[in-house]
């Protein structure tokens, strides 16, 4: 998960602060993306949907040369908040949001209270998340997209618990070392990758500074 983040950390930041490679992904003179800018958009999801449908059937080194694709394309789609945000606001958030994953990542892992009914929980508050993002993309409300992003992090901070009280209890009945145990290990970061993206981008639509 370190390694992908790291990966589309340095994407975002290499695209996102050089305009002859954003002029690849938009159009500046008509504002709209191009070609290329659609498909980076939308690859990443793609790609999610590839490493959990066919995990059975790709080998472990398969789903990791996937993984880092993936965390690639994440990152170069990224690079778009750098047009929006502050890159010292985009810093400030993603310390603020390592912060709030850390501590209940550790959470997760040292409770022995049981996540389970409050993983069912916030599994429905994420579809209603996404049910209304989409909704808001033609209502263009900005009082609804406060109010998303504010259920976002509470939603995305208990995932982060959850997720990892999972994995920890998955990696429990799965032995060291084995194909299954390097693919379990591949999609957990894959998980806790997105809860972390989630969860940053959420918080950068909260507190993140806007370009002058």
């Amino acid at each position: 998960m370190t390694m992908a983040l790291v990966i589309s950390g340095v994407m975002a930041w290499w695209f996102g602060n050089d305009t002859s490679k954003l002029q690849y992904l938009i159009n500046f003179e008509t504002g709209s993306n191009t070609i290329l800018g659609w498909v980076v958009m939308f690859a990443p999801l793609g790609l999610v949907f590839v490493m959990a449908g066919m995990v059975n059937k790709m080998s472990s080194t398969l789903l990791l040369a996937t993984f880092l694709v993936f965390s690639t394309v994440m990152g170069i789609s990224l690079s778009y908040i750098f047009l929006i945000y502050s890159t010292a606001s985009i810093a400030n958030v993603f310390f603020i949001s390592a912060a709030v994953f850390g501590v209940m990542a550790v959470a997760g892992y040292t409770t022995k209270t049981d996540l389970t009914k409050l993983g069912s929980i916030l599994m429905i508050g994420l579809i209603g998340i996404i049910i209304a993002s989409v909704v808001n993309m033609f209502l263009k409300s900005d009082t609804m997209g406060y109010i998303v992003s504010i259920i976002g992090v509470l939603i995305f901070t208990g995932l982060t618990a959850y997720d990892v009280q999972k994995l920890k209890r998955m990696g429990e009945q799965v032995a060291a070392g084995t194909e299954t145990a390097q693919k379990m290990a591949l999609m957990g970061a894959l998980t806790l990758y997105l809860d972390f993206i989630n969860l940053f981008l959420m918080l950068l639509r909260l507190f993140g500074g806007r370009r002058d």
